[in-house]
């Protein structure tokens, strides 16, 4: 993606077309990681190993110095990133899937509790209000879904609740790289970080690192292409809107998901979580008036 000269108002839009359209895409990953049946870390590898050649054609034609030694707010992104993803693909063995989703989509409070403590980035309240929504709204969906408790909850959900801990820190650090840096650049750099980190991880966790069908190989190509359209995308909207609003749209993710679910796997979209993307995405609409005045 280019950067153009375009006003504010025109930046923001575009920037929010991208985003939604980045979470939309995003919200195919469960699909993909249930398919793929490698190691938790290992899926996590083969999806940055798919990316990266991707990755490398787009950012050498971007900008001259696409491959120039990255700064450290893009390494301490893919480092964030490594451990969002190994953190939630262990954590979802070990507990619900409600749970899961729950504590993963703790995001946007801890994106705005950061940008406000540590940025200065202080929230107008109809913003706080939004979030609030948004973040229910998810909660109602998830809880919805009346899962197992799994078989270790405790740990599970400690795991789940870490990974919004990640992600809210990879978006921070994706958001400053970006303030300096192109998408594809930032993209590049974070994605081999994260490369190396979970590959690290799988070997140390004796997962099995290669998968064993047909199928699972080309679910992690596909998680290849996606994290190249969704995860570039969102950096590339994080270069024109605040990060903390950013958090909040990308919550159409698990809209996407049970859409997706009842579409392609004939998954019954209950009542209750019908309501509960019906509010989540009122959350996002009211977070984009909320910050309609802010410059990205």
């Amino acid at each position: 993606m280019t950067e153009i000269a375009e006003t504010p108002q025109q930046a923001r839009w575009a920037g929010l077309a991208a985003l939604v359209g980045g979470a939309c895409v995003i919200g195919t990953v469960p699909i993909l990681v249930r398919l793929a049946d490698a190691g938790p870390a290992a899926t996590g590898f083969w999806r940055m190993v798919f990316a990266l050649p991707i990755l490398a054609v787009m950012s050498a034609r971007a900008a001259p110095n696409a491959f120039a030694a990255p700064s450290r707010p893009v390494l301490i992104a893919g480092a964030m990133f490594s451990l969002d993803l190994a953190f939630w693909h262990y954590g979802i063995t070990f507990t619900s899937v409600a749970n899961a989703t729950v504590l993963a989509n703790l995001t946007p409070l801890i994106v705005t509790g950061i940008a406000w403590l540590v940025f200065k980035q202080r929230p107008e309240r109809l913003f706080l209000v939004a979030v609030a929504v948004a973040v229910s709204g998810a909660w109602i969906m998830a809880a919805a879904k009346g899962d197992a408790p799994g078989k270790a909850p405790l740990v599970g959900d400690l795991l789940s609740a870490a990974t919004a801990v990640w992600y809210a820190l990879y978006m921070l650090a994706i958001g400053r790289a970006r303030q300096v840096e192109g998408a594809m650049r930032v993209m590049f750099w974070s994605t081999l970080a994260s490369m190396v980190m979970l590959l690290a991880a799988a070997l140390l966790l004796g997962e099995r690192l290669t998968p064993a069908s047909l199928g699972g190989w080309l679910a992690c190509v596909g998680l290849g292409v996606v994290h190249v359209a969704g995860q570039g995308a969102i950096a590339w909207a994080l270069g024109r809107l605040p990060t903390s609003t950013a958090s909040v749209v990308v919550l159409v993710q698990p809209v996407v998901a049970a859409i997706l679910g009842w579409m392609l796997f004939n998954e019954a979209l209950g009542p209750w979580q019908a309501l509960g993307g019906a509010v989540a995405l009122s959350g996002v609409v009211l977070a984009q008036w909320a910050s309609r005045g802010r410059r990205a």
